[in-house]
């Protein structure tokens, strides 16, 4: 209930209202009231009416959630959307990514690129998302200026990036940022150590240490396809996640990306660690990497959150579709039509997102206390009926397009499908002029 006669700032009031916590509950004909860019007030109808707000929202026909979270991706990417398709992992990094991130990243790239995947997220529906690419102080202005939310990991590789001339200079660099910006409401600093194949056991070391002092998230790609892992093994006669545990870095702040091998041993050791896994089934099936088995996962007690991944190889940034293929294919892989049901793909979506990065008391469910970050799905149309249960319909029926506004901390960043801070067509013009210089039409 409220817990201040002060007015309401906004008073929103759909059809539907989705808490996420307690998990499986739908609240009908209930209203939300914000004030001071918190939730103030969830109730029934009648008592929200009630209360003095400034303003009043009917939200008919709609669904109010979390805002959705894209708990993996590399924003900056997105002008590298369609760049080199249909390309197994290994072949598509070394032979085509590298090659045009070397000859194209600098802030300017990171800056542009990174506008573009925060207003198609905003647009999705999406209120907080993980990143892990060059410039990250760039891309922390580009969050700090749209509004959003995000996690952002400074990518620390054992050799050059751009950017960035050694681990070491990342390293600092990630620190560096971790300071000025530890104070900030809506921006979180990570470490993002690459992978376990790009990485020495020192430098893991160092992170490791740096990330315990300051009480960070780690962020990184671990067991991404069978071949790294058999690699390997053949190497060290270690696999990568016990290498990582032997080093001390696996934990409640530990996010380990992708995850489609997972031996009994591997589950163990996630278990016991209590490290979040963040899924990434459309790229994972897009580059032919594996199966992340997300109801063993989630049935042995592991966190277990959705990615997009970056739209290099993805190619969208569109998490409720991706939520959807996740649901799809953990019953695939489960052999079961019962796993991975639509309220927990929701919760896989939301506040699993936010206990991987540590935000679970302040995102990630609709709760009196937390930061109002919202998103409205229209569920009125004519694909979306009949209406029996609302959670299945916007997981199994429902695309982006029903996305109608969207809340951060209180603040509307997308109204009536519309962007409020952020020029829709001078960010698709500079997305189609970095494409003609990338593809070399012009100069």
């Amino acid at each position: 209930m409220t817990t201040s006669a002060a007015p309401l700032d906004l008073l929103l009031l759909p059809t539907w209202l989705v808490p996420v916590e307690p998990a499986g509950v739908v609240l009908k004909e209930h209203g939300l009231g914000i004030r001071d860019g918190c939730i103030a007030f969830i109730g029934p109808r009648a008592a929200a009416l009630k209360l003095a707000a400034k303003e009043v929202r009917e939200l008919p026909g709609m669904l109010l959630s979390p805002g959705l979270i894209n708990a993996h991706g590399h924003a900056a990417m997105s002008l590298f959307r369609g760049l080199a398709d249909d390309l197994p992992l290994m072949t598509w990094l070394e032979k085509h990514i590298w090659p045009a991130e070397a000859k194209w990243v600098d802030e300017a790239f990171v800056r542009d690129g990174t506008n573009l995947a925060i207003a198609e997220q905003l647009k999705g529906g999406i209120t907080c998302f993980c990143d892990m690419y060059f410039y990250p102080k760039v891309a922390s202005d580009c969050v700090h200026t749209s509004g959003m939310r995000a996690q952002i990991a400074m990518p620390i590789l054992d050799f050059p990036i751009p950017g960035a001339s050694s681990a070491d200079e990342a390293l600092r660099q990630a620190i560096e940022l971790f300071g000025d910006l530890k104070h900030h409401p809506r921006i979180k600093i990570a470490f993002g150590p690459h992978a376990p194949y790009t990485l020495s056991d020192a430098n893991l070391e160092k992170i490791r240490v740096v990330a315990e002092e300051l009480d960070a998230t780690i962020h990184m790609h671990v067991h991404e396809t069978a071949f790294e892992v058999q690699q390997a093994v053949e190497q060290t006669g270690e696999r990568p996640l016990a290498r990582l545990g032997r080093l001390g870095l696996l934990g409640p702040r530990f996010q380990a990306v992708h995850m489609t091998q997972i031996s009994e041993d591997d589950l163990a050791l996630l278990v016991e660690s209590n490290t979040s896994v963040i899924h990434c089934p459309e790229s994972n099936l897009k580059l032919a990497s594996g199966f992340c088995p997300v109801e063993r996962l989630w049935q042995a007690g592991v966190n277990v959150a959705i990615g997009t991944d970056g739209a290099a190889s993805n190619n969208d940034l569109d998490l409720l579709g991706e939520t959807r293929t996740a649901a799809m294919l953990a019953k695939a892989v489960a052999g079961s039509a019962t796993a991975l049901d639509a309220h927990r793909a929701l919760r896989m979506a939301t506040l699993n997102g936010a206990r991987a990065m540590g935000l679970e008391s302040q995102i990630g469910s609709l709760e009196v206390g937390k930061a109002a970050d919202m998103v409205a799905f229209d569920l009125s149309g004519l694909a979306q009926q009949p209406i029996y249960d609302p959670v299945s319909q916007l997981i199994y029926a429902t695309g982006r397009d029903c996305v109608k506004h969207l809340w951060v901390a209180g603040k509307p960043l997308l109204d009536d499908r519309q962007l409020t801070r952020m020029d829709e067509q001078q960010l698709t013009a500079t997305a189609i002029a970095w494409g003609q210089r990338i593809s070399g039409h012009s100069e």
